[in-house]
């Protein structure tokens, strides 16, 4: 199944375990990558190539999710290697890291081309300051989707990581404004510690309050975390219908408060992240407002 655009959570592994990838299925991300680049050392790359790509052939229909490779990027010693390996298995696509240019996005495609992948997915990695600065010009080359990578993009510019996160938050912004006008998913930061549930999920939901559709997973156990912020709650479904209810009739009032066609808007929006909710309103208060109201 090759699907982004309800990747709530996007799980990063190494490719040097097998044993990790062969999880897949039990962990069920939405999204699972095979990393070639930060996770594996210089010497290990072309060991860790065929572990991944083989671990990623032996799940076959059982991985129940979207497959990719994080290949290294454009431009290293192994990134030709990576993009061969990825579009030979099963992979749907490849991650690249660090996308800066759109002359790098042609290398990508050309690679892919070679190896007869012109359908495959390519997830853009937005993490570096070149990149964050013209991401809008980037996103727009009909990529499959992106991501913010902010710690590489803080390194990159200088900067310094704080629990806010405020230094970034013009970067992370101006990436997921960019996806958006290019029409593609955005996928949000990571949150490097995790033993802390309570740290991912108040930044997953800052990262969803400013658009982003999912959230970059480093452990397993941040795989729920994302779900749980990225899939709306059944009273955010139940308002959503009443809204769009009331939106059919015009300008209206739901539960009180005065519902346009901009509200209608942000409830499909929330429809869309919730399979099979579109129905009728049932249990919000909804009445059309009148020129005596």
């Amino acid at each position: 199944m090759a699907e982004l655009t309800r990747a709530r959570s996007v799980l990063f592994m190494p490719g040097t375990r097998a044993d990790m990838i062969a999880k897949i299925p039990r962990i069920a991300p939405d999204v699972a990558i095979a990393d070639l680049e930060d996770a594996v050392g210089p010497g290990d790359k072309d060991s860790a190539r065929r572990t991944a790509t083989t671990a990623i052939d032996a799940l076959g229909p059982d991985a129940a999710c979207t497959v990719l490779v994080r290949v290294n990027p454009v431009g290293t010693p192994w990134f030709s290697a990576d993009v061969a390996a990825a579009a030979g298995c099963a992979a749907a696509g490849i991650v690249v890291p660090k996308l800066a240019t759109r002359d790098e996005v042609r290398q990508v495609r050309e690679q892919l081309a070679g190896h007869s992948r012109t359908g495959a997915l390519i997830i853009a990695g937005i993490e570096t300051a070149l990149g964050a600065a013209d991401a809008r010009a980037l996103l727009a080359e009909g990529l499959s989707g992106a991501y913010f990578g902010a710690e590489d993009f803080i390194a990159d510019i200088g900067g310094r990581r704080s629990p806010g996160g405020e230094e970034v938050l013009y970067a992370r912004s101006q990436v997921c404004l960019a996806a958006r006008l290019a029409g593609i998913p955005a996928i949000d930061q990571v949150v490097t510690d995790i033993s802390d549930d309570a740290r991912f999920l108040a930044d997953a939901r800052r990262g969803q309050a400013l658009g982003y559709r999912g959230k970059m997973c480093i452990h397993p156990r941040q795989v729920g975390l994302a779900h749980q912020v990225f899939t709306p709650a059944p009273d955010e479904v139940a308002h959503a219908r009443a809204v769009l209810a009331a939106g059919t009739r015009g300008v209206g009032v739901v539960d009180g408060q005065m519902v346009d066609d901009v509200h209608v808007r942000m409830a499909r929006a929330v429809l869309a992240r919730a399979p099979g909710a579109a129905e009728p309103a049932q249990g919000a208060t909804v009445r059309r407002v009148t020129e005596n109201t």
